[in-house]
């Protein structure tokens, strides 16, 4: 039985882990889960079904709210009062960390964007395996994680980084000649530039394959989170920059691509289903069995793949510069990126200014104020964070 700590419960990783969980209840106990407080029926009734014995909510103020819900479930299912035994309720913005480092087995990090960097360390620091789905924490935290992670303490959540640890069991790392990171393309694939000025956000958020939240399914428009997951393989597999390939996938079958010295390649595929990775972080290097459906041999089916535009899609390249510099600079992509979306989301910025905004941030974060890899600390990451945060958002004001 693993003891696992959900950060991120309401989310659509949170919530696909749950439901992976409810049918392995006898491999699985979930001793904690934390929620920012958006969603406070969801968390009560996770909450109920689960019994963790610790929550964590973000939001202090939501406290109440939630006892409050909890109540109304229980009352809704028959219990008597007293029958259900309430969980310790941890609040706060720093709520998520202390839970990050409770005594468990995996921590899975469901957060979204910059505020999972500090739960990401509380884990590795406890010793917990860490189940990452918060690919900014390690993009922006760079060494900071990877220095503070034992030799396979980190497992990916992520579909392509799944991908990648499955193929890498293929050969010996110095066999390994690049990886070939996939991408769907989005639900702009093959238009130009001109063609994306009139994009609205109701647009970008219709996504062709894969259903995910407000910010990572812009990213994925935007192609920000293929920037970002590129930045998180060269961490997580220690290989350098300029020997990952991004290629565009629009089935979204093969996962992502292993390519060896010798010219042979390894691909993982599966339908597209977070369930699948999700399983496999939980209990990685074991499978899963039945975690998601695998792909259907008796239908014909083609798979295309295709060269990035990157004219048209700049930010994997701009991603990959930002890699480059190191130190505070991907935290400023991060933040910078996560600032344009609510502006492009609220009406404040155009969609091909989100990446014109990030690359104003970026060449201004190197120009002055930019702290290098040796000399990078969390108060500096979080210092560029917010930094990127606020130049963003001041230069989408102008834009407007």
């Amino acid at each position: 039985m693993r003891k696992v700590v959900l950060l991120g419960s309401t989310g659509s990783i949170g919530t696909q882990t749950l439901d992976v969980i409810s049918t392995r209840r006898d491999r699985f106990d979930v001793v904690g889960l934390s929620a920012s407080g958006g969603n406070i029926e969801l968390l009560a009734r996770q909450i109920v079904e689960f019994r963790p014995s610790v929550v964590a909510l973000a939001r202090a103020s939501k406290g109440r709210e939630l006892m409050d819900a909890l109540y109304a479930v229980a009352a809704e299912r028959g219990w008597a009062q007293g029958e259900y035994r309430l969980p310790k309720l941890l609040l706060g913005p720093d709520a998520s960390t202390e839970l990050a480092a409770m005594e468990c087995d995996v921590v899975l990090n469901a957060i979204t964007g910059a505020a999972g960097l500090e739960p990401t360390l509380a884990a590795l620091r406890a010793g917990s395996t860490l189940a990452l789905a918060n690919k900014e924490s390690l993009v922006i935290g760079g060494r900071l994680v990877t220095e503070a992670a034992l030799p396979g303490q980190i497992v990916a959540v992520d579909s392509e980084h799944s991908a990648f640890a499955q193929a890498l069991r293929g050969g010996r790392r110095d066999e390994v000649r690049r990886l070939v990171l996939t991408a769907s393309g989005g639900p702009f694939r093959g238009r130009t530039r001109d063609e994306l000025h009139e994009v609205t956000p109701a647009q970008a958020l219709a996504h062709p394959t894969w259903s995910m939240g407000r910010v990572v399914t812009i990213n994925s428009a935007t192609l920000v989170n293929k920037g970002l997951e590129l930045l998180e393989a060269a961490l997580l597999y220690d290989v350098d920059l300029d020997d990952i390939v991004v290629t565009v996938h629009p089935q979204s079958i093969v996962h992502s691509m292993v390519e060896f010295f010798d010219g042979s390649t390894i691909a993982q595929a599966s339908p597209p289903d977070m369930r699948m990775p999700i399983g496999l972080s939980l209990t990685w290097p074991e499978r899963l069995e039945g975690s998601a459906a695998p792909c259907d041999w008796t239908t014909a089916s083609t798979w295309t793949f295709e060269p990035l535009d990157s004219a048209t899609f700049p930010a994997v390249e701009l991603a990959r510069r930002a890699g480059k510099a190191g130190g505070t600079a991907p935290a400023v992509f991060n933040a910078a990126n996560e600032s344009c979306v609510d502006a492009f989301c609220d009406g404040r910025l155009a969609f091909l200014e989100i990446t014109e905004t990030i690359a104003r941030c970026l060449d201004e974060h190197l120009a002055d104020g930019h702290v290098p890899n040796e000399a990078l600390t969390v108060d500096a990451v979080l210092a560029a964070d917010a930094w990127g945060r606020s130049r963003a958002a001041e230069l989408a004001g102008a834009r407007r």
